[in-house]
């Protein structure tokens, strides 16, 4: 069995007591205090992540914007220095090879931020996609860490550590500073629903940055796990890759339409998602409020009216609203808002209500 690998916050989660697990062959912590805990800390003040298992790949070179425009949905033509785009890459069927960031550093010079399972999966895709583009793709990941900070007060906690005008950064945009006195890229991004900043530095420098970031913060600031993580992005419907959307689940079906440029002229998977455009699309994600008691698991079948209508893809219970919701995709004209279903939950079916989404809005 291969070693899991490591994070080079690794030491730090033990010493801060975190609960670790295997996450797609990473040494990871899926909690410290408790999820609920963590879970309300980014709601209301702060919550610092360790993302550094993320992947980063390089596409650079002048062919690379016409390599990006042919593997990613997203028009990525419009970005200019310092913009974020996140975009999806597809499979000639229109499934999703994985989601992503494209990140424009330069002319002709990106960072792409792909998920920690798919590294090594997405750049192999990549280069087997790369035809006659003058373009250089480097598997840079190894090379960065990387932490989130995320909530109300992030921002606050954060300017204390850069003299960058972190207010001046608008959202799903980025520029390169020092916090902690550590050079990186700070963007502001996130994957909770809340506002909040990603910094990316160099592998050996994130340990510092960590720290200063707990000093800085004080008691606004709680160290988070995976388990939050996804009950964060959950609320907010922000798709898993593996959950919401998979090789058999298109970014249409997903509810990512506006992250597919048809405008934009050919790319992989173009046809099929054009003919969901303009026919409709088969299937889509819809939200679940469990009505009977039970958490809805990913996998477990969706029941109306006696008939198999779909899958649940992520269920849990909701520290913001004290209820067990679902995502789950179904057949796209046999669910509405309102519509009672069942969730088949150990052979017993569990009433459910269809509501609307994300749950969770940030004011």
């Amino acid at each position: 069995m291969a070693e899991l690998k490591k994070t080079p916050l690794n030491e730090s989660h033990r010493k801060r007591g975190a609960k670790m697990v295997d996450f797609g062959g990473w040494d990871m912590p899926v909690q410290y205090s408790g999820i609920k805990d963590e879970h309300q800390a980014v709601r209301t003040k702060a919550g610092l992540f360790d993302v550094s298992h993320m992947g980063e790949l390089r596409v650079r070179g002048e062919g690379a914007l016409a390599l990006l425009q042919k593997v990613v949905t997203s028009d990525i033509s419009t970005l200019v220095p310092g913009q974020i785009k996140y975009g999806v890459l597809c499979l000639p069927n229109g499934g999703v090879v994985d989601d992503l960031l494209v990140y424009k550093l330069e002319e002709n010079d990106y960072l792409l931020v792909v998920n920690a399972s798919n590294i090594e999966k997405d750049y192999a895709w990549i280069k087997e996609n790369h035809g006659d583009e003058k373009a250089e793709v480097i598997n840079e990941s190894d090379s960065y860490g990387q932490v989130a900070l995320q909530g109300p007060l992030a921002l606050g906690i954060l300017q204390k550590l850069t003299d960058t005008d972190l207010e001046s950064v608008d959202y799903y945009h980025f520029v390169t500073g020092q916090v902690a006195g550590v050079e990186g890229i700070i963007s502001r991004t996130g994957y909770t629903g809340e506002d909040g900043f990603e910094f990316y530095c160099s592998a050996n420098d994130v340990p510092a940055v960590w720290d200063a970031i707990f000093e800085a913060g004080g008691d606004d600031v709680m160290p988070c796990g995976l388990g939050a993580r996804d009950t964060l992005r959950f609320e907010a419907k922000m798709p898993l890759y593996g959950h919401e959307m998979t090789e058999e689940i298109t970014p249409l079906e997903t509810g990512l339409g506006r992250f597919v440029a048809l405008e934009k002229g050919d790319f992989i998977g173009r046809d099929v998602l054009a003919r969901q455009k303009e026919e409709g699309r088969p299937r889509k994600v819809v939200g679940l409020e469990m009505v009977g008691r039970g958490i809805a698991r990913a996998g477990y079948p969706v029941i109306k009216d006696g008939e198999e209508i779909g899958t649940i893809t992520t269920g849990s219970y909701s520290p913001t609203f004290d209820k067990n919701l679902a995502l789950a995709i179904v057949g796209t004209k046999q669910a509405a808002v309102d519509d009672t279903v069942h969730v088949v939950i150990r052979n017993k079916e569990v009433e459910a209500k269809v509501v609307k989404t994300p749950f969770y809005r940030r004011g």
